[in-house]
Protein backbone atom coordinates (compact mmCIF):
# COMPACT_ATOMS: atom_id res chain seq x y z
CA UNK A 1 0.00 0.00 0.00
CA UNK A 2 1.23 3.44 -0.86
CA UNK A 3 1.78 5.93 2.05
CA UNK A 4 0.56 9.25 1.82
CA UNK A 5 3.26 10.30 4.15
CA UNK A 6 5.57 8.74 1.70
CA UNK A 7 4.25 11.14 -1.43
CA UNK A 8 3.71 14.23 0.81
CA UNK A 9 7.71 13.73 1.76
CA UNK A 10 8.36 14.70 -1.92
CA UNK A 11 6.85 18.21 -1.12
CA UNK A 12 7.25 18.43 2.51
CA UNK A 13 8.71 22.22 2.69
CA UNK A 14 6.17 23.21 0.43
CA UNK A 15 3.07 21.69 2.22
CA UNK A 16 4.78 23.89 5.49
CA UNK A 17 4.74 26.95 3.60
CA UNK A 18 1.27 26.11 2.35
CA UNK A 19 -0.02 25.80 5.89
CA UNK A 20 1.78 29.11 7.32
CA UNK A 21 0.10 31.13 4.53
CA UNK A 22 -3.18 29.55 5.00
CA UNK A 23 -2.76 30.42 9.46
CA UNK A 24 -2.09 33.86 8.01
CA UNK A 25 -4.40 34.46 5.53
CA UNK A 26 -6.95 33.46 8.65
CA UNK A 27 -6.20 36.04 10.90
CA UNK A 28 -8.89 38.19 11.31
CA UNK A 29 -7.92 40.11 14.69
CA UNK A 30 -11.19 38.92 16.12
CA UNK A 31 -10.62 37.30 18.72
CA UNK A 32 -13.87 34.77 18.46
CA UNK A 33 -12.99 33.96 14.93
CA UNK A 34 -9.63 33.56 15.82
CA UNK A 35 -10.34 31.22 18.37
CA UNK A 36 -12.65 29.22 15.81
CA UNK A 37 -10.44 29.14 13.47
CA UNK A 38 -7.68 27.98 15.27
CA UNK A 39 -9.13 25.26 16.85
CA UNK A 40 -10.21 24.01 13.70
CA UNK A 41 -6.86 23.99 11.70
CA UNK A 42 -5.29 21.83 14.57
CA UNK A 43 -6.91 19.04 12.47
CA UNK A 44 -5.55 19.72 8.95
CA UNK A 45 -6.98 16.87 6.73
CA UNK A 46 -4.86 14.71 4.46
CA UNK A 47 -4.69 17.83 2.35
CA UNK A 48 -5.04 15.26 -1.02
CA UNK A 49 -5.95 18.67 -2.80
CA UNK A 50 -3.52 20.95 -2.43
CA UNK A 51 -1.05 18.14 -2.88
CA UNK A 52 -1.77 17.58 -6.64
CA UNK A 53 -2.07 21.36 -6.98
CA UNK A 54 2.01 21.24 -6.18
CA UNK A 55 2.75 18.06 -7.71
CA UNK A 56 1.35 19.14 -11.00
CA UNK A 57 2.82 22.31 -10.49
CA UNK A 58 6.45 20.85 -10.05
CA UNK A 59 6.12 18.69 -13.09
CA UNK A 60 6.67 22.19 -15.05
CA UNK A 61 8.17 24.36 -12.71
CA UNK A 62 9.32 25.87 -8.93
CA UNK A 63 6.16 25.49 -6.35
CA UNK A 64 6.60 29.21 -5.82
CA UNK A 65 4.20 31.62 -4.55
CA UNK A 66 1.72 32.02 -7.24
CA UNK A 67 1.46 28.25 -6.50
CA UNK A 68 1.21 28.40 -3.38
CA UNK A 69 -1.80 30.84 -3.42
CA UNK A 70 -3.77 28.94 -5.70
CA UNK A 71 -3.19 25.70 -3.56
CA UNK A 72 -4.45 27.88 -0.41
CA UNK A 73 -7.06 28.99 -2.75
CA UNK A 74 -8.42 25.23 -3.40
CA UNK A 75 -7.93 24.35 -0.09
CA UNK A 76 -9.62 27.19 1.59
CA UNK A 77 -12.72 26.51 -0.50
CA UNK A 78 -12.70 22.60 -0.12
CA UNK A 79 -13.13 23.42 3.92
CA UNK A 80 -15.29 25.66 3.56
CA UNK A 81 -17.96 23.55 1.54
CA UNK A 82 -17.27 21.00 4.63
CA UNK A 83 -17.50 23.43 7.46
CA UNK A 84 -21.17 23.94 5.34
CA UNK A 85 -21.97 20.40 4.96
CA UNK A 86 -21.52 19.76 8.92
CA UNK A 87 -24.19 22.74 8.56
CA UNK A 88 -26.43 21.31 7.15
CA UNK A 89 -25.90 17.59 7.77
CA UNK A 90 -25.92 18.41 11.37
CA UNK A 91 -22.64 16.52 12.13
CA UNK A 92 -20.81 16.93 15.03
CA UNK A 93 -17.69 14.98 14.48
CA UNK A 94 -14.44 15.53 11.46
CA UNK A 95 -11.83 13.81 11.65
CA UNK A 96 -12.83 12.30 15.18
CA UNK A 97 -13.08 16.24 16.22
CA UNK A 98 -16.03 18.56 17.13
CA UNK A 99 -17.23 20.35 14.16
CA UNK A 100 -18.01 24.47 14.53
CA UNK A 101 -21.58 23.85 14.52
CA UNK A 102 -21.52 21.07 17.25
CA UNK A 103 -18.71 23.64 19.77
CA UNK A 104 -20.48 27.20 18.86
CA UNK A 105 -23.88 26.93 16.79
CA UNK A 106 -24.43 26.68 12.84
CA UNK A 107 -24.81 30.65 13.11
CA UNK A 108 -21.05 31.46 13.53
CA UNK A 109 -20.01 27.56 11.59
CA UNK A 110 -21.74 29.53 8.56
CA UNK A 111 -20.12 33.20 9.06
CA UNK A 112 -16.96 30.60 9.10
CA UNK A 113 -17.45 29.00 6.22
CA UNK A 114 -18.51 32.57 4.26
CA UNK A 115 -14.91 33.75 5.41
CA UNK A 116 -13.29 30.60 4.24
CA UNK A 117 -14.80 31.39 0.86
CA UNK A 118 -13.64 34.73 0.96
CA UNK A 119 -10.13 34.34 2.14
CA UNK A 120 -10.16 31.24 -0.97
CA UNK A 121 -11.08 34.57 -3.49
CA UNK A 122 -8.27 36.59 -2.45
CA UNK A 123 -5.99 34.16 -2.61
CA UNK A 124 -7.02 33.63 -6.56
CA UNK A 125 -7.08 37.02 -7.05
CA UNK A 126 -3.53 37.69 -5.56
CA UNK A 127 -2.32 34.84 -8.59
CA UNK A 128 -2.83 37.82 -10.74
CA UNK A 129 -4.00 35.04 -13.39
CA UNK A 130 -7.58 35.62 -14.52
CA UNK A 131 -7.51 31.60 -15.33
CA UNK A 132 -6.81 30.71 -12.04
CA UNK A 133 -9.97 33.51 -10.98
CA UNK A 134 -12.45 31.96 -13.48
CA UNK A 135 -11.65 28.24 -12.37
CA UNK A 136 -12.31 28.97 -8.29
CA UNK A 137 -15.55 30.89 -9.31
CA UNK A 138 -16.84 27.85 -11.75
CA UNK A 139 -16.02 25.37 -8.78
CA UNK A 140 -17.59 27.05 -6.04
CA UNK A 141 -21.21 26.68 -8.76
CA UNK A 142 -20.21 22.46 -9.89
CA UNK A 143 -20.05 21.95 -6.19
CA UNK A 144 -23.18 23.66 -5.45
CA UNK A 145 -24.94 22.04 -8.23
CA UNK A 146 -23.85 17.99 -7.50
CA UNK A 147 -25.00 17.98 -4.32
CA UNK A 148 -28.46 19.86 -5.38
CA UNK A 149 -28.26 16.99 -8.02
CA UNK A 150 -27.53 14.49 -5.26
CA UNK A 151 -30.70 15.63 -3.19
CA UNK A 152 -32.99 15.96 -6.40
CA UNK A 153 -32.29 12.13 -7.43
CA UNK A 154 -32.92 11.09 -3.82
CA UNK A 155 -36.21 12.61 -3.78
CA UNK A 156 -37.18 11.12 -7.36
CA UNK A 157 -35.11 8.19 -6.78
CA UNK A 158 -33.15 8.29 -9.94
CA UNK A 159 -31.57 5.05 -10.39
CA UNK A 160 -29.12 5.10 -13.21
CA UNK A 161 -25.24 5.15 -12.97
CA UNK A 162 -25.21 7.74 -15.43
CA UNK A 163 -26.63 9.95 -13.05
CA UNK A 164 -24.21 8.97 -10.53
CA UNK A 165 -21.15 9.70 -12.54
CA UNK A 166 -22.76 13.36 -12.94
CA UNK A 167 -23.63 13.88 -9.41
CA UNK A 168 -19.63 12.69 -8.45
CA UNK A 169 -17.87 14.59 -11.28
CA UNK A 170 -19.46 17.85 -10.63
CA UNK A 171 -18.93 17.17 -6.58
CA UNK A 172 -16.14 15.51 -6.02
CA UNK A 173 -13.52 15.14 -9.35
CA UNK A 174 -14.25 18.98 -10.69
CA UNK A 175 -12.56 19.89 -7.78
CA UNK A 176 -9.58 17.79 -8.57
CA UNK A 177 -9.44 18.82 -12.32
CA UNK A 178 -9.52 22.38 -10.54
CA UNK A 179 -6.38 21.24 -8.95
CA UNK A 180 -4.57 20.08 -11.57
CA UNK A 181 -5.71 23.19 -14.03
CA UNK A 182 -4.44 25.49 -11.27
CA UNK A 183 -1.06 24.36 -10.70
CA UNK A 184 -0.61 24.04 -14.51
CA UNK A 185 -1.57 27.60 -14.48
CA UNK A 186 0.59 29.07 -11.68
CA UNK A 187 3.82 27.66 -13.19
CA UNK A 188 2.69 28.11 -17.05
CA UNK A 189 2.38 24.57 -18.42
CA UNK A 190 1.20 24.36 -22.47
CA UNK A 191 -2.37 23.47 -22.96
CA UNK A 192 -1.27 20.00 -24.20
CA UNK A 193 -0.38 18.96 -21.04
CA UNK A 194 -2.58 20.96 -18.91
CA UNK A 195 -5.61 19.05 -20.27
CA UNK A 196 -4.14 15.32 -19.89
CA UNK A 197 -3.42 16.24 -16.45
CA UNK A 198 -6.70 17.32 -15.85
CA UNK A 199 -8.36 14.28 -17.19
CA UNK A 200 -5.94 12.62 -14.92
CA UNK A 201 -7.26 14.76 -11.97
CA UNK A 202 -11.05 14.10 -12.96
CA UNK A 203 -10.64 10.47 -12.61
CA UNK A 204 -8.21 10.50 -9.58
CA UNK A 205 -11.68 12.85 -8.10
CA UNK A 206 -14.07 9.67 -9.81
CA UNK A 207 -11.65 6.96 -8.01
CA UNK A 208 -11.91 8.87 -4.91
CA UNK A 209 -15.51 9.60 -4.49
CA UNK A 210 -16.11 5.90 -5.35
CA UNK A 211 -13.96 4.77 -2.36
CA UNK A 212 -15.78 6.97 -0.15
CA UNK A 213 -19.38 5.81 -0.94
CA UNK A 214 -17.85 2.29 -0.41
CA UNK A 215 -17.04 2.57 2.67
CA UNK A 216 -21.05 3.72 3.62
CA UNK A 217 -21.89 -0.06 3.18
CA UNK A 218 -19.77 -1.32 6.55
CA UNK A 219 -20.54 -1.59 9.72
CA UNK A 220 -19.32 1.79 11.51
CA UNK A 221 -17.02 -0.27 13.83
CA UNK A 222 -14.97 -1.39 10.98
CA UNK A 223 -14.64 1.73 9.37
CA UNK A 224 -14.14 4.35 12.39
CA UNK A 225 -16.60 6.13 11.43
CA UNK A 226 -20.65 6.60 11.25
CA UNK A 227 -21.54 4.43 8.28
CA UNK A 228 -24.79 4.18 6.55
CA UNK A 229 -25.51 8.05 6.42
CA UNK A 230 -26.01 8.03 2.40
CA UNK A 231 -28.84 5.95 2.77
CA UNK A 232 -30.33 7.89 5.61
CA UNK A 233 -30.90 10.56 3.28
CA UNK A 234 -32.23 8.25 0.55
CA UNK A 235 -28.95 8.61 -1.63
CA UNK A 236 -27.88 5.64 -3.53
CA UNK A 237 -24.60 5.15 -4.75
CA UNK A 238 -22.31 2.87 -6.50
CA UNK A 239 -22.36 -0.31 -4.40
CA UNK A 240 -25.64 -0.72 -3.83
CA UNK A 241 -26.63 1.04 -7.46
CA UNK A 242 -25.54 -1.74 -9.61
CA UNK A 243 -27.07 -4.30 -7.58
CA UNK A 244 -30.43 -2.73 -7.65
CA UNK A 245 -29.77 -2.30 -11.10
CA UNK A 246 -29.07 -6.54 -11.93
CA UNK A 247 -32.78 -7.62 -12.31
CA UNK A 248 -31.33 -11.19 -12.00
CA UNK A 249 -30.47 -10.32 -8.09
CA UNK A 250 -32.07 -11.97 -5.63
CA UNK A 251 -35.34 -10.17 -3.83
CA UNK A 252 -34.65 -7.43 -6.60
CA UNK A 253 -38.44 -5.83 -6.48
CA UNK A 254 -38.60 -6.23 -2.56
CA UNK A 255 -34.55 -4.56 -2.54
CA UNK A 256 -35.59 -1.86 -5.04
CA UNK A 257 -39.12 -0.93 -2.77
CA UNK A 258 -37.39 -0.71 0.13
CA UNK A 259 -34.68 1.53 -0.96
CA UNK A 260 -37.04 3.65 -2.52
CA UNK A 261 -38.42 4.14 1.18
CA UNK A 262 -38.48 8.15 2.23
CA UNK A 263 -37.07 6.83 5.72
CA UNK A 264 -35.22 3.90 6.44
CA UNK A 265 -34.75 2.84 9.76
CA UNK A 266 -31.12 1.32 11.04
CA UNK A 267 -32.36 -2.15 10.15
CA UNK A 268 -33.46 -1.48 7.00
CA UNK A 269 -30.20 0.40 6.41
CA UNK A 270 -28.22 -2.45 7.60
CA UNK A 271 -30.21 -4.79 5.40
CA UNK A 272 -29.80 -2.77 2.27
CA UNK A 273 -25.65 -2.56 3.22
CA UNK A 274 -25.62 -6.19 3.77
CA UNK A 275 -27.42 -6.29 0.36
CA UNK A 276 -24.73 -4.38 -1.36
CA UNK A 277 -21.85 -6.59 0.28
CA UNK A 278 -23.37 -9.76 -0.57
CA UNK A 279 -24.08 -9.25 -4.01
CA UNK A 280 -21.22 -7.88 -5.78
CA UNK A 281 -21.84 -4.43 -5.12
CA UNK A 282 -18.44 -3.70 -3.47
CA UNK A 283 -16.74 -5.86 -5.88
CA UNK A 284 -17.87 -3.89 -8.97
CA UNK A 285 -17.12 -0.54 -7.19
CA UNK A 286 -13.65 -1.45 -6.56
CA UNK A 287 -13.40 -2.90 -10.66
CA UNK A 288 -14.25 0.08 -11.19
CA UNK A 289 -11.74 2.21 -9.60
CA UNK A 290 -9.08 -0.37 -10.97
CA UNK A 291 -10.47 0.55 -14.73
CA UNK A 292 -10.08 4.26 -13.55
CA UNK A 293 -6.64 3.85 -12.72
CA UNK A 294 -5.52 2.03 -15.92
CA UNK A 295 -7.61 5.11 -17.93
CA UNK A 296 -5.43 7.57 -15.92
CA UNK A 297 -2.15 5.68 -16.32
CA UNK A 298 -3.08 5.17 -20.08
CA UNK A 299 -2.64 9.17 -19.91
CA UNK A 300 0.01 9.76 -17.99
CA UNK A 301 2.37 7.59 -20.34
CA UNK A 302 1.25 10.37 -23.08
CA UNK A 303 2.96 13.26 -21.06
CA UNK A 304 6.25 14.56 -22.32
CA UNK A 305 8.03 13.01 -19.22
CA UNK A 306 5.58 10.27 -17.93
CA UNK A 307 7.54 9.41 -14.70
CA UNK A 308 6.98 12.47 -13.51
CA UNK A 309 3.25 12.06 -13.13
CA UNK A 310 4.04 8.72 -10.96
CA UNK A 311 3.60 10.29 -7.53
CA UNK A 312 -0.27 11.12 -9.22
CA UNK A 313 -0.05 7.71 -10.03
CA UNK A 314 0.64 6.79 -6.44
CA UNK A 315 -2.23 8.80 -4.81
CA UNK A 316 -4.49 6.59 -6.95
CA UNK A 317 -3.01 3.81 -5.14
CA UNK A 318 -3.08 5.26 -1.95
CA UNK A 319 -7.05 6.05 -2.08
CA UNK A 320 -8.17 2.46 -3.98
CA UNK A 321 -6.34 0.63 -1.23
CA UNK A 322 -6.92 3.17 2.08
CA UNK A 323 -9.04 1.81 4.93
CA UNK A 324 -10.62 4.78 6.32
Amino acid sequence: MTSLDSIKAIIAPDLVRLNDLIRTQLRADNPLMDTVIESYLTSKGKQIRPIIVMLCARMFGDINRRVLDAAAAVELLHNASLIHDDVVDESKLRRNEPTINAVWDNHIAVLVGDFFVSTSLQRAIDTGDMRIIEVIGRLGKLLSLGEIDQIYNAREHTLTEEAYFKIINFKTASLFVACAQMGCYAVGADDNSTAKLSRIAELLGLCFQIRDDIFDYYEADKVGKPTGNDLREGKITLPLLHVLLDASAPDHEAMNALAALEQLTDTQIATLQAYARDNGGIDYARARMDALRREAAAVAATLPRPDAAEPLMQIFDYIIAREY
